[in-house]
Order: C-alpha cells, then structure tokens, then sequence
C-alpha cells in the first residue's frame, strides 16, 4: 500500500517562511513525480507546483512562482514545499500527491496524503 504523509504545518505571522515535508513509502520513490496542491477555507483544491521524479524538472502555480519552492530528497523518500514571503491568502490545508507520469501530476495524481493545516496570520 502507498502512504503519503505531509508534515511541517502551523501558524505563522505574515512575511514569514514555512517548509512542508512529504514522506511517501510502500514504491520506488524515485520514478514518480510529485506536487502540492492547497485547499483554502470555502475553496476548490487547486494546484501548486509539481516535480519530476529526478528532481530536475518543476513546474509552479504562476501567483506563488518565485514564493514557493518544491526540492525532494530521494534518499529519504520525501519532497518539500519551501513557502516564503507568506500571506493570509495562502492559509489553506496543504496536500501532497504522487504519480507515475509527471504530465499527470497537475490535475489527477494517483495517490494523495491527508494534508497538513498552514495558518497565516496578519
């Protein structure tokens, strides 16, 4: 069974930084692409940036391009979400997900964690 399991979560003033883990087990962590994807209060759950399963290759929602930064460590099975500069507006619970294919990972993962709250206060 593939678990996918976000970490790193809380409550942080506006300006400040927060970096989300992702730890995935139960496949070959290396060969599948993952992304981030957030849901804010009264929300649909959108997109956020993704990153092919070498690492080599990112791809971000344009409004946090150049904000937020996604890196993975393949030796620990786990990708990150490194989030700067944050605002009110990206208080929302964060989820990670996987795929074998990378084009996929924007709009149909295959395999999703139960997500992390991020709180951003003014």
């Amino acid at each position: 069974q593939v678990h996918v399991v976000e970490s790193g979560g809380g409550l942080v003033q506006a300006g400040g930084s927060l970096r989300l883990s992702c730890t995935v087990s139960g496949r070959t962590f290396s060969r599948y692409a993952m992304g981030w994807f957030r849901q804010a209060p009264g929300k649909e759950r959108n997109f956020l940036g993704q990153i092919s399963g070498s690492g080599r290759t990112t791809y971000y929602l344009e409004s946090v391009k150049g904000r937020f930064t996604v890196s993975r460590d393949n030796a620990k099975n786990t990708v990150y979400l490194q989030m700067d500069s944050l605002e009110p507006d990206d208080t929302a619970v964060y989820n990670c997900a996987t795929d074998l294919a990378y084009s996929e990972v924007t709009t149909s993962p295959d395999y999703w964690g139960q997500g992390t709250q991020v709180t951003v206060s003014s």
